[in-house]
């Protein structure tokens, strides 16, 4: 049986793409601007980089963030469970 997938055209960086995926299309939009909104921070912050450049700066960071949000959250389960013995 094949998963119903939503094509969705956004705009990052100047650029139109078509994602696709089972997400809710809104979703879709919310991280794409998201996208969208950090690349931008960057470009303003660095104005000699290429699109290469501020896609991986991009990236790098949104990794940052996100290793530290998961490592945040591994703590807190941590500490529950040392609080529910």
């Amino acid at each position: 049986m094949a998963e119903y997938k939503n094509r969705i055209a956004v705009v990052i960086n100047d650029q139109k793409y078509t994602l696709v995926g089972e997400d809710n299309p809104e979703h879709i939009r919310y991280v794409a601007g998201l996208v969208d909104n950090k690349i931008k921070e960057i470009g303003m912050k660095n104005a000699g980089l290429d699109t290469t450049r501020k896609a991986v700066l991009t990236a790098v960071n949104v990794m940052d963030e996100y290793v530290k949000l998961a490592e945040k959250h591994e703590a807190l389960l941590e500490e529950m469970d040392q609080q529910g013995n």
